[in-house]
């Protein structure tokens, strides 16, 4: 039971709420292994934030690498207080309920609605990035709908809401959500790719001098968090474990995997494109190669097979609102506007590491930094003693209240002036 559980959650990025669908294992002797905790924790962490880091690593500069260890154990540390938040109450199963149990229906309704905005915000980033990745493998193509002409991006966009949207419909996605359990894979494929551009396709590793730059660390920080923040399903993870004291460790596993991961393929990146590299660096690679064209290949089919499951929770939560049980063409109809929305906000706002950013700024660093030391300290009335503990959370707390909002801040500012 547990393990088919774990297989139904969507891997990387999109998968943040599928765990509030899930049926929990509890029954004794049930449940994940430590090995495939590791694994599913593993897919929640890596995600498409791995073709920005390297754009991540060229705005902050090699220092800024400092910054990105530095966030992987916030977050490391972060996880493990939502663990002690759950050692509280044996009801608890979701990231929600840790809200509920921590400030009552206002706690879980704010968890909820800043995990379904990121979520619904991750959506529109896999159509821009399918719009972007595409048009770099057929440049210079365009399209027509009756009398009006679309350009090659926009109408790739376009093209690939079309394709998506019957998955869309589906209510059971057990299935794509499976099929999306590469994400492991694919990661490791695009840093070979992108290795084997440099080492054998003639790209070299000649670039990427600079040292530090502060106007572009607001933006550095913000995507390094971005690529941290899986702990709306950490919860789900630990609860569906054979022996739940492990899930500390599976913490572990994950965030060094994790790192050693963004860590490559940053370094690699900017070695090969310095100050010149892309929101997405499959954007940069010689198109004429094959190396190339199975990067660009690989980061197209995850999106195909994640959105789906990304938009399903946020899909389910309106239903359950507007109380529309079972009703098929309603819920076809709700889907059909999501889809509709991103595809809108997708073609308004085409900045992928821009939006990326807003994502890391205002959501990620809210829900994977914020939250769980506010939640931590009400639930546990001993964390609220003066001691090392203490000046720790409220350190984080501080320290991420100000990136927070100089990263919404300089997020926002960089979508606005690009409209």
């Amino acid at each position: 039971m547990g393990n088919q559980n774990l297989d139904n959650l969507a891997t990387g990025r999109g998968n943040m709420e599928t765990q509030n669908q899930l049926p929990q294992s509890q029954e004794p002797g049930k449940g994940t292994t430590f090995l495939r905790t590791c694994f599913n924790g593993i897919n929640t962490l890596a995600g498409v934030g791995i073709l920005s880091i390297p754009y991540a690593l060229s705005q902050g500069g090699w220092l800024s690498l400092i910054l990105l260890f530095l966030i992987a154990i916030l977050c490391w540390y972060t996880g493990l207080l939502l663990r002690r938040c759950m050692d509280e109450d044996p009801a608890i199963k979701t990231y929600p309920d840790i809200g509920g149990r921590a400030f009552g229906y206002k706690g879980r309704a704010l968890v909820s609605i800043f995990m379904y905005l990121e979520l619904y915000l991750v959506a529109v980033e896999f159509l821009i990035l399918e719009g972007d990745n595409l048009n770099k493998l057929f440049p210079n193509m365009s399209f027509r709908v009756g009398r009006m002409k679309i350009g090659g991006k926009q109408g790739f966009v376009l093209l690939t809401a079309l394709v998506i949207l019957p998955t869309t419909w589906l209510r059971s996605l057990g299935m794509l959500a499976y099929v999306s359990a590469g994400g492991v894979l694919a990661s490791v494929v695009l840093l070979g790719c992108v290795l084997w551009a440099g080492a054998v396709d003639g790209v070299g590793f000649h670039e990427g001098d600079l040292l530090w730059n502060w106007g572009g660390l607001p933006t550095a920080i913000s995507l390094f968090t971005f690529c941290y923040c899986g702990h709306a399903v950490f919860p789900t993870l630990c609860n569906s474990m054979k022996d739940r004291s492990q899930f500390s460790k599976v913490l572990l596993v994950c965030f060094i995997t994790s790192t050693v991961t963004y860590g490559s393929m940053a370094v690699l990146g900017y070695l090969m494109y310095g100050e010149n590299l892309n929101s997405q660096v499959t954007l940069n690679l010689p198109i004429r190669k094959i190396s190339a064209k199975i990067a660009i290949y690989t980061t197209l089919v995850n999106p195909l097979t994640k959105y789906a499951v990304i938009i399903t929770p946020i899909a389910k939560a309106i239903e359950d609102t507007l109380r529309l049980g079972n009703n098929r063409s309603l819920s076809i109809l709700v889907r059909t506007l999501i889809m509709i929305s991103t595809l809108i906000v997708a073609l308004t706002i085409p900045f992928f590491g821009y939006i990326m950013a807003f994502i890391g700024a205002f959501l990620s660093v809210t829900v994977s930094v914020l939250f769980p030391c506010l939640c931590y300290l009400r639930i546990n009335k001993a964390a609220r003693r003066f001691g090392l503990e203490l000046v720790v959370i409220v350190g984080i707390l501080i320290s991420g209240s100000f990136v927070a909002a100089v990263g919404t801040y300089t997020s926002l500012r960089q979508i606005i002036n690009h409209l």
